[in-house]
């Protein structure tokens, strides 16, 4: 037989009204211990009532539902019910008319301990946490934004200050384990934990929903064929540009329409912004240090967006990197700033493709080849031509790698009056400007509007510098 009975209410919950009585009753046969979450003179009728507003009792015993029941033997429990059902309390207690006079049954309330607020709060009281991150102690008149700027953790812009609360919220975003190492992170090769990884989003602005996709970015540039090290150490104006394909585009509300390179979108801003943070607070990677970019690019605050699968005849970028249409991924490129190419006549493939062409010729210099893998996005008016003639993706690669081919003779050394290019001994070879298999293919953007552009790639691309990887989102 139980000890004693314990029993966790709250008087805002319409349930716990209703049981009152039957709570009054139990007291008056056995041992009953009532836990009052937010009005210590509730429920009346019962002597022993403890006040659990601070909610310490209410999370040792694990309440999640009000009211809820225990039987208890020696201080452990061995039993609960919850909510109300008559024939349960009855059947539980042993009290044949308990609540008699009460309705059958009611389902109970959320109890306050388990309120996202109230749940985080008491997770940093009883040290349950599990964040190993060092605690940074501000003083009491020291300004949160401007102590992360003091300490050299933003890239210019005010960070959110990444309290224990908001990282606790932000790794439920994920059931990976905080501490499991995501690589070790250029240049300094700082572990990489998803703990960090949430630190760091929380300072970009990320919600919870958002930190699969920052960790599966994460984990595609650590990956060795990225070639992070280099990306970063470059005098070029290259850094990771994030392309976000699936169902994961849609449910945490990213954009891939209109002014899908811009601003204005959380998801696509935040997402990008916390790889940044990432490279520059676990890696160490800033600029004038290891970061030796002479220009750089917008990109370094963030570079993320998604692709628009919808309005799409072809298939996803994902699917060309052995993943199925319809899994969420992410593909990181190191890629350059925005070159846009104009063309508002054309009507045919043919003529279109010209135009991405002469664009993609021009890329890094027009005497340089290869020039770099690169990102066409392919705005939707553009597409349309594709579509209407039927032209699949790949004739649409294949035609533009054909196109890109460069006899030697155009770019010999002062060819043109321009000093770059190759040596004269080269002249009678032909020169692909795109690394073969370097030239990745993505319709976004706006539906007005026949501007299309290219992201052009590092100088350095292919199997001795940096390659394009995917990873899936978890």
């Amino acid at each position: 037989m139980p000890d004693q009975y314990i029993a966790f209410v709250k008087r805002d919950c319409p349930t716990c009204e209703l049981v009152a009585p039957a709570l009054a009753q139990l007291a008056g046969s056995v041992e009953l211990t009532v836990y009052t979450q937010d009005d210590p003179g509730f429920p009346a009728g019962v002597s022993n009532v403890i006040d659990d507003t601070r909610l310490d009792e209410s999370h040792r015993r694990d309440i999640e539902i009000v009211p809820t029941l225990l039987q208890v033997e020696g201080g452990n429990e061995t039993s609960r019910v919850i909510g109300w059902d008559k024939g349960e309390w009855q059947r539980f207690t042993g009290i044949a008319d308990l609540g008699a006079e009460l309705i059958d049954w009611k389902a109970g309330c959320g109890a306050i301990n388990v309120e996202p607020a109230v749940l985080e709060q008491l997770k940093i009281r009883f040290d349950e946490t599990g964040i190993q991150s060092r605690r940074v102690q501000l003083g009491s008149a020291e300004d949160e934004i401007e102590a992360m700027y003091e300490r050299d953790w933003s890239d210019g812009l005010p960070l959110v200050p990444p309290t224990e609360v908001r990282v606790l919220r932000m790794l439920q975003g994920t059931l990976r384990d905080p501490q499991e190492s995501l690589g070790k992170c250029p240049p300094n090769m700082g572990e990489l934990t998803v703990e960090k990884a949430a630190v760091n989003a929380v300072m970009a602005g990320c919600k919870p929903e958002y930190l699969p996709v920052v960790l599966a970015a994460a984990e595609a540039i650590l990956d060795d064929a990225f070639g992070m090290h280099g990306v970063l150490a470059t005098t070029m104006y290259v850094s990771p540009v994030l392309v976000v394909n699936g169902p994961v585009r849609n449910r945490i509300g990213m954009n891939s329409g209109v002014n899908v390179l811009g601003q204005g979108n959380r998801a696509n801003a935040t997402i990008g912004r916390s790889l940044q943070l990432i490279i520059r607070n676990v890696g160490g990677g800033k600029p004038g240090e290891v970061d030796r970019a002479n220009l750089g690019n917008p990109g370094k605050y963030t570079y993320c967006f998604a692709e628009d699968e919808e309005g799409s005849c072809w298939s996803p970028l994902s699917t060309d990197f052995g993943f199925q249409a319809g899994e969420s991924t992410v593909t990181a490129f190191a890629g350059y700033g925005l070159q846009g190419i104009v063309d508002q006549k054309a009507r045919d493939p043919e003529s279109l493709c010209q135009s991405f062409a002469a664009a993609l010729r021009s890329m890094a210099n027009p005497k340089i080849a290869p020039a770099g893998d690169a990102i066409l996005v392919v705005c939707p008016e553009h597409e349309r031509v594709f579509r209407e003639a039927g032209w699949s993706k790949r004739q649409l690669s294949d035609s533009l790698y054909e196109l890109t081919q460069i006899p030697g003779a155009e770019l010999v050394q002062g060819v043109g009056g321009i000093a770059e290019g190759i040596p004269q001994s080269m002249a009678s070879e032909t020169f692909s400007k795109i690394r073969p298999g370097g030239l990745l293919i993505v319709r976004a953007g706006g539906g007005a509007g026949m501007f299309s552009a290219i992201i052009g790639g590092w100088l350095a691309s292919g199997p001795v510098g940096s390659v394009p990887v995917a990873r899936p989102i978890n």
